[in-house]
């Protein structure tokens, strides 16, 4: 009899053991996609504008804030402010700003942190270069933050309207 009690127990520890793992599974699906749906539900970023520019508005709009242009075009201005920070911003057939992005060059004041753009830090590329996007749809844009590898890193934030 005891012959067949220990593999009834070892069987029973099994059962137990999966039955214990299949919950541990649930518990955290469940709680990623809790937080998945907390994120498109606050839907907002910390960046909602660019020294006053925003989406949607009129290219006459922008330069009226920002001053003329370095490079002024239908699809595109092109503005340097100084030797580290310059901002391209986009607009469409109506002439009105589509995206905007803003370069930050090394020894630009205020170089904004990935986690003040997007909420988180990216993780490091093995070059030590991070990207991550993060989409907006509520809000009906989405938001990047770029930095490259090296020494002198050059940081892009960009944000521009879900077509």
């Amino acid at each position: 009899m005891s012959k067949l009690f220990i593999p009834q127990l070892a069987w029973f520890r099994v059962f137990t053991m999966l039955l214990l793992g299949a919950g541990l599974s649930f518990l955290m699906a469940s709680s990623v996609s809790q937080a998945q749906r907390r994120a498109s539900e606050d839907d907002s970023s910390v960046i909602h504008d660019y020294r006053g520019i925003q989406l949607g508005m009129l290219a006459e709009e922008v330069r009226k804030k920002l001053g003329e242009p370095k490079d002024k075009g239908d699809e595109q201005d092109f503005y340097v402010f100084n030797d580290t920070q310059a901002v391209q911003i986009f607009y469409d057939k109506a002439k009105t700003v589509t995206a905007i992005s803003i370069d930050f060059m090394s020894g630009a004041n205020q170089i904004p942190a990935a986690k003040d753009v997007i909420g988180s830090e990216p993780e490091p590329k093995a070059d030590g270069s991070t990207y991550k996007m993060v989409r907006y749809p509520k809000a009906g844009y989405w938001l990047s933050y770029n930095r490259t590898p090296g020494d002198a890193p050059l940081v892009s934030v960009t944000f521009q309207k879900i077509q």
